[in-house]
């Protein structure tokens, strides 16, 4: 575990998920210690951004709006609910996080301009992307648990910092800088050597698949409604 002070250890039997609490922004050392499936809470700023800002200042060369290699290095694909608290501020109810995947092309730069070393979204990017983009960047990503958990994350925001292009990109795409305090829980997707949780599982899941389904008639290969011929199916 990486408490708050940099500290490593696990107090739990070997069956237990470790869990890390990280200061952000990210130390390189403290992001080697993040173990694949581990879970992970964020203390510091975390900043988001997707399709709009990416647009905007990687494809049309605009200013990022405040310097974010001094203020945070962590980008949270996702879609705030935000509300005016009538004293000039916002609140911030949720935060439900998007497929990071739909932004893979604009990754490489991102990293590079801004100094991003962890991305948070839901689903994961290509596996290919973090042998070929983000370890050789120093950077992991980290999955949201599963659906629903907005709400939850939502109690780890503190304040509102500041907002940036509001107007022109609505709540879902405008820059979000949040504060953020044991804002978790996240799932270590990937580590600083490439290495992706969802792969090794579904490489684990695929060596079994024929097993898995000998012997079953059509009705039931058409769960999904998709395909009852099972080496079409996408796992």
């Amino acid at each position: 575990m990486v408490n708050n002070n940099g500290n490593d250890g696990n107090d739990g039997n070997e069956d237990d998920i470790k869990v890390f609490h990280l200061n952000l922004p990210a130390k390189r050392e403290d992001i080697a210690k993040l173990e694949l499936g581990s879970a992970v809470y964020l203390n510091g700023i975390v900043y988001t951004a997707r399709e709009g800002i990416y647009k905007r200042v990687l494809d049309e060369g605009m200013e990022l709006p405040v310097d974010l290699k001094s203020l945070s290095n962590v980008n949270f694909h996702c879609s705030p609910a935000a509300a005016p608290d009538g004293d000039g501020g916002y609140n911030v109810g949720a935060v439900t996080a998007t497929a990071s995947f739909r932004f893979s092309k604009w990754i490489p730069r991102w990293i590079e301009k801004t100094d991003c070393r962890i991305l948070i979204g839901k689903g994961g990017m290509p596996a290919e992307d973090y042998k070929k983009v983000l370890a050789p960047g120093g950077a992991i990503y980290l999955t949201t648990v599963g659906y629903g958990t907005g709400a939850l994350l939502g109690r780890g925001i503190k304040r509102v910092r500041e907002v940036h292009w509001l107007d022109d990109l609505g709540i879902a795409q405008a820059m979000w800088l949040f504060e953020v305090e044991n804002f978790g829980p996240f799932i270590v997707e990937s580590d600083l050597d490439g290495n992706s949780l969802f792969a090794q599982h579904a490489e684990v899941i695929n060596e079994g698949i024929e097993k898995l389904y000998a012997g079953l008639k059509p009705p039931a290969l058409h769960r999904y409604g998709e395909t009852d011929n099972r080496r079409n199916e996408v796992m």
